[in-house]
């Protein structure tokens, strides 16, 4: 049976879980040990964790916030931000990342896809793809989605995925933060591509939002932010609701 996983992510800056609107105006919501243990607690099924600031300072993931999460975390998580080389995604992994994302870095270099995924296994790679609206098509951005690349998302997700890669995190700029709900047609185009799965991102403010996500088939798994750091609802809360949708869930 493929379960529908509930994904809560960890955007990180300066050490802090923070939380913006189309990736600006961003607020400190706390410390990310203590939010990925709550999370872990609450059933989630994984966890991603982003140095968001990493790329624009140039500089690499903080591992010993990576070391600390996952002292206290039983579930698998994902961490990025700033692996740029094939020693970045051995440190990550080493200490204690169950997979590394990886954005910017494979628009600039693609071919280290196809070696990272051939020294570590495809499982363990996941392309971030951060992409807007632009006329009828999405754009793929880079650099904390302040660089349009004019890469079309549907050309971008079949490049990707025959590098490699074993998984999609895809994000709505448009929708990050807004708690407007997903971007359906987004997802429906990228699905129809996609031979990995494919995480929803940006955009969640609801229950409703993921029930429709699982519902209409375009995503694999839900990743939220908002929803989680204001205690709107638990992981435990969206799980049982899932499952009373008939959605199946662990």
């Amino acid at each position: 049976m493929s379960y529908k996983r509930i994904i809560p992510c960890l955007d990180v800056k300066d050490g802090k879980v923070v939380k913006g609107v189309n990736f600006v105006g961003l607020k400190e919501i706390g410390s990310p040990v203590e939010l990925a243990s709550k999370y872990c607690n609450q059933g989630a099924d994984e966890l991603v964790f982003l140095d968001i600031s990493a790329t624009n300072e140039n500089r690499k993931t903080i591992l010993d916030v990576v070391k600390e999460v996952a002292e206290v975390v039983s579930i698998p998580f994902t961490v990025g931000g700033g692996i740029k080389t094939i020693e970045d995604i051995e440190n990550t992994l080493k200490a204690g990342a169950d997979k590394v994302s990886l954005g910017s870095i494979i628009v600039k270099n693609p071919d280290i896809v196809n070696e990272a995924s051939n020294v570590f296994g495809s499982d363990k790679i996941v392309a971030a793809i951060d992409v807007k609206k632009s006329g009828s098509k999405w754009n793929v951005y880079i650099n904390g989605g302040k660089t349009d690349t004019g890469i079309d998302v549907i050309d971008w997700v079949k490049e990707v995925q025959d590098r490699g890669v074993g998984e999609i995190l895809l994000t709505s700029m448009d929708g990050d933060g807004t708690k407007d709900g997903y971007d359906i047609d987004l997802l429906t185009e990228v699905k129809k591509v996609s031979k990995v799965p494919v995480i929803a991102s940006g955009g969640c403010g609801s229950l409703d939002h993921i029930i429709e996500v699982f519902k209409k088939d375009v995503a694999d798994a839900a990743l939220a932010a908002s929803l989680f750091h204001y205690d709107v609802l638990s992981v435990n809360e969206v799980k049982e609701a899932l499952k009373e949708n008939g959605i199946d869930v662990k």
